[in-house]
């Protein structure tokens, strides 16, 4: 890997992807356990095109039909007899809807003689629904628009979601029959429990109740819309790719250096996070510092640009600055952050002052949940474009540099 600090990080980052992206992972596991008879494949989420081109590759002809649902913008070229939908993310959209009939459709005209392949990765909590009666896509909406302002976690998240939903909570699942399915998934959430990722359409959901600290118009749209959850029979399910093999795989690849893995404890409010792991490294042994997991931002009532990754990245630039040892790096691993086509930033001692010669103050677009605007005009914004994985976020930080740690 290079000597230059941040060029260090950034191949660190790369490494990180490049072992947890969806087609090798997918081809690998399809490689272990070959299904035995047709496939129809059904792909969704922010990973779905990696994915499925990774099933293509090791079942070729024997996949007769198959279904990917991915963002607006994710979406390319996919082999012959395969469909694409691309709809919302972060927020559901009418596309969403559309895709949730498009799912429902495929799953209740499955032929007997076929395996179902199901693919999924973070984000089609958002790309795919199915409302209960009476619910619109208004209420819909405003509920997701809530939960990604309310700084719950993911968990708490997905379990509100899928009370709402007619296919999340294992309710696909409870469609199948007899027919059989496997689930293959990249997983975005700490704990890789297969019940949350996505809200589990194929798994039974987790026996948690859901929060009861709510504002009263959530409240009351749960009252009203909340579904009993059937029962789910058992669909085999397996994670091919998270966050951990991300960490493991930087750890194997970094030499000369010392490499410290901190775990999945990237948690809570994501300004705090950031001021404490500068905290930490301040006293930490030099070297490559890494943790994973998932902050959460508390929004102003008129948000600016940016998300978790980039709010993180801007308080820890503020805790850092004029410090020449520390460079640190947050990002999504599915190259996106909030609402933005922005990964996140990689940001050091003179990130604070760069963004400042620009006339903006650091604390005051922290403040406002306006870090993409900073770090866009520190010149610390990374963006990647669609990465084919989902695992969560990465924080990566180096103290000293590569050459004299």
């Amino acid at each position: 890997m290079s000597d230059d600090p941040r060029q260090f990080l950034l191949r660190a980052f790369d490494t990180a992807l490049a072992a947890v992206r969806g087609d090798p992972a997918v081809a690998r596991a399809l490689r272990e356990s070959p299904p035995a008879r047709p496939v129809h494949l059904l792909a969704m989420g922010k990973a779905a095109m990696a994915m499925t081109h990774g099933a293509c590759e090791v079942l070729g002809e024997q996949v007769r039909d198959g279904l990917v649902v991915t963002k607006h913008g994710y979406g390319g070229p996919l082999p012959a007899g395969l469909r694409l939908l691309e709809a919302g993310h972060p927020v559901p959209d009418a596309d969403s809807l559309a895709a949730g009939r498009a799912v429902l459709q495929a799953v209740d005209a499955l032929p007997e003689d076929v395996e179902l392949l199901v693919l999924i990765s973070g984000g089609a909590s958002a790309l795919v629904e199915v409302l209960p009666p009476g619910m619109t896509l208004d209420d819909l909406q405003r509920l997701n628009q809530w939960l990604l302002a309310s700084g719950l976690s993911i968990h708490q998240m997905n379990r509100i979601r899928q009370a709402v939903s007619c296919i999340k909570g294992g309710r696909l699942a409870a469609r199948l029959g007899n027919r059989p399915a496997r689930v293959l998934l990249i997983s975005d959430v700490t704990g890789d429990d297969p019940a949350l990722i996505a809200s589990g359409p194929f798994h039974a959901p987790p026996d948690t109740a859901l929060p009861t600290e709510l504002p009263l118009p959530i409240r009351a749209l749960l009252d009203r819309f909340a579904q009993p959850f059937p029962p789910v029979p058992r669909v085999p399910h397996r994670i091919i790719a998270s966050n951990r093999l991300a960490r493991a795989a930087v750890v194997d690849a970094v030499h000369g250096v010392a490499v410290f893995d901190h775990g999945e404890t990237l948690t809570g409010e994501a300004a705090r996070m950031g001021e404490q792991i500068v905290a930490e490294l301040a006293h930490a042994e030099p070297g490559l510092h890494l943790w994973g997991g998932e902050t959460t931002v508390t929004l102003p009532p008129a948000p600016g640009r940016g998300g978790r990754n980039q709010h993180l990245a801007l308080a820890a630039a503020i805790a850092m600055a004029g410090r020449d040892d520390i460079r640190l790096l947050a990002a999504g691993t599915d190259g996106s952050d909030g609402p933005t086509s922005d990964a996140g930033a990689l940001v050091d001692g003179g990130t604070v002052r760069r963004g400042e010669r620009a006339g903006l103050s650091a604390s005051d677009c922290l403040a406002r949940a306006d870090a993409g605007t900073f770090l866009e005009a520190s010149g610390d914004l990374i963006s990647t474009g669609p990465t084919g994985t989902n695992v969560m976020d990465l924080v990566l930080a180096l103290k000293g540099s590569p050459a004299g740690v």
